[in-house]
């Protein structure tokens, strides 16, 4: 019976963290258009923050309740599932096209923000005997990546090199009417019908509802892993991570459904680096995250995932199905793994 109230928090949890963030990105960006601020701005800020709010939350609160394992577990996972099984099914449905922004610039970075991850956390690898943790000052380190890289993608689509360099933190499941609206080279503010003091609850009360959503899925989480005697982590990698990436999920197959491809592979990629550099960075200056059960096949196998995801883009300046197929089968053997090896 207890277990069961655990994993009612856990859904509860879920819920309330997804609908919550909907709220309040909805209500920020209908306040930031109504003071004039572009929609580029919006989407690689205030959009980007909202759709990310999940793992963030999740994280934060692990952190400041002692649960490292749990803050980097989330992180880690949902990056792998963003990568291997939204990209996988992604590609398994159509193609998906890459432009050459994307292999140049874009996805580098989600190679690179993975190797910060292996570097930062295994310190052991260049000190024996020391703690392998992310320390406060490496915490502080990936916030000023997360910096550089905003900064660097919005000169870049400021710029104009490449239109699909906009779509890298624009393409998340709310802005999708935003992007549509640029394309078309709508030179026009978007009229916002609703009244201030209404985007104002909806961003107070999305952000009440983030957080408790957030404690509850935390709760239920680690109660879950307790009565079946599983590591947090495991629970963490897998069912927390899933859950806290369904924006991405369905941001990614509500554009491959419209066609527009490049805006999933931006959508993953910007998740990717936005997990690490800001909500691990985040929760590591909150708290040193020790890494607990997370072992160096979990931050390999996020390397090698984005690696690949790099290597198929750069082939065919697209993913195609037969890697689609290859990147949900890497991620079928990884929850293997962590099964077997559990």
């Amino acid at each position: 019976m207890e277990t069961l109230l655990f994993i009612l928090k856990f859904l509860i949890g879920l819920a309330a963290i997804v609908k919550g963030a909907d709220w309040m990105t909805d209500g920020a960006a209908n306040i930031a258009r109504r003071f004039g601020i572009s929609s580029l701005v919006i989407g690689m800020t205030i959009v980007a923050i909202g759709s990310s709010a999940p793992e963030f939350v999740v994280s934060a609160l692990a952190a400041i309740q002692g649960n490292t394992d749990m803050a980097i577990g989330n992180v880690v996972g949902s990056n792998i599932f963003n990568i291997l099984a939204i990209m996988g099914a992604t590609a398994f449905v159509v193609p998906v096209a890459a432009s050459k922004s994307n292999i140049r610039n874009d996805v580098p970075f989600a190679v690179l923000s993975s190797l910060v991850v292996l570097f930062a956390a295994f310190d052991s690898f260049f000190t024996p005997g020391a703690v392998n943790q992310i320390s406060r000052s490496e915490g502080l380190l990936m916030l000023c990546l997360f910096a550089i890289f905003i900064s660097y993608t919005m000169a870049i689509a400021k710029k104009g090199e490449d239109s699909e360099a906009q779509n890298l933190e624009i393409s998340k499941s709310r802005n999708l009417e935003i992007l549509e609206a640029e394309e078309k080279g709508s030179s026009e503010k978007e009229k916002v019908t609703t009244p201030l003091w209404k985007d104002i609850v909806y961003v107070l009360g999305g952000l009440s509802v983030l957080i408790i959503g957030g404690e509850l899925l935390v709760d239920g989480a680690s109660g879950i892993a307790t009565k079946l005697g599983v590591s947090q982590s495991i629970i963490a990698l897998t069912i927390v991570s899933m859950g806290t990436s369904a924006p991405e999920l369905a941001a990614s197959l509500m554009a491959a459904k419209k066609g527009d491809t490049a805006m999933a592979l931006g959508n993953v990629v910007g998740s990717v680096v936005f997990n690490v550099f800001f909500v691990l960075g985040s929760a590591a200056v909150i708290c040193p995250l020790s890494l607990g059960n997370i072992s160096i096949i979990d931050i390999a196998t996020l390397l090698i995932a984005s690696g690949i995801l790099w290597v198929f883009c750069k082939t065919h300046s697209s993913l195609v199905k037969w890697e689609g197929i290859v990147l949900l089968l890497i991620q079928v053997a990884y929850y293997a793994i962590l099964i077997i090896n559990e």
